[in-house]
């Protein structure tokens, strides 16, 4: 069986809809919290994921673990170990690979699609064309050169990108289950509350009706990337 560590900042952000995909696909799955990554080796599993969490990866100083994080994601990054970071996860992959991450020109929070860019609709994000995705951060991702953005929205020019041939960073939660997301409402009172724009009624609304769609793309768009020629 492989192994996979998903890398947890907060209990709710979870694997979400990857969680039975993974286990599927015969995977044992093993939650660390990002605060304990020294207690135990995770540069060696066959999957490591790093999931998002409402913290920026620039607080270093107040939450130190996070240059942990950013010196595993870079040694897996040159290993080219299978990995994949969502939303803070990503924006750890964005400065492993020497980018930089600051606040974008507003927050986005709610569901709605990406624009796949060239690169990205000749990627594993082909089947996310179209399909609302759930969006929650403030930062944004800036890349070194010679690292395409596979996907966009107005407020975020860098939505994905592969920062090596079996990595993958999406700044959108493409694990959100609409059937969770009271776990995400409660969690993010405050952000909510602070947006303008958002409430937690048209959230709750907006997953219930775009989880469906998400949850079909999801599944084939991580298919693809498990099974991309050279994957493993």
């Amino acid at each position: 069986m492989k192994e996979a560590i998903a890398i947890r900042h907060v209990s709710f952000e979870d694997l979400g809809l990857l969680e039975p995909l993974l286990r599927a696909r015969g995977f044992d799955i093993t939650y660390v919290d990002a605060w304990d990554l020294g207690a135990r080796d995770a540069g060696s599993p066959d999957l490591v994921v790093i999931l998002g969490g409402p913290i920026s990866v620039n607080a270093v100083d107040d939450y130190p673990f996070l240059a942990d994080e950013i010196a595993l994601a870079a040694a897996r990054i040159r290993a080219d170990r299978p990995t994949l970071g969502i939303c803070l996860g990503a924006q750890v992959m964005a400065r492993a690979i020497g980018g930089g991450v600051a606040p974008g020109v507003a927050t986005e929070i709610g569901w709605a699609p990406v624009t796949l860019t060239g690169p990205g609709q000749a990627s594993v994000l082909a089947p996310l064309a179209g399909v609302p995705v759930l969006h929650w951060h403030g930062d944004v991702c800036a890349l070194p050169d010679g690292t395409p953005s596979l996907a966009t929205t107005p407020a975020c020019p860098t939505q994905a990108f592969v920062p090596s041939r079996r990595t993958l960073a999406l700044q959108f939660h493409i694990e959100a289950d609409a059937a969770g997301i009271e776990a995400w409402l409660v969690g993010h009172a405050a952000e909510i509350a602070a947006t303008p724009g958002v409430t937690a009624a048209q959230l709750r609304r907006d997953s219930a009706r775009c989880g469906d769609a998400l949850r079909d793309a999801a599944a084939e768009t991580i298919r693809r990337w498990l099974t991309a020629p050279g994957a493993w």
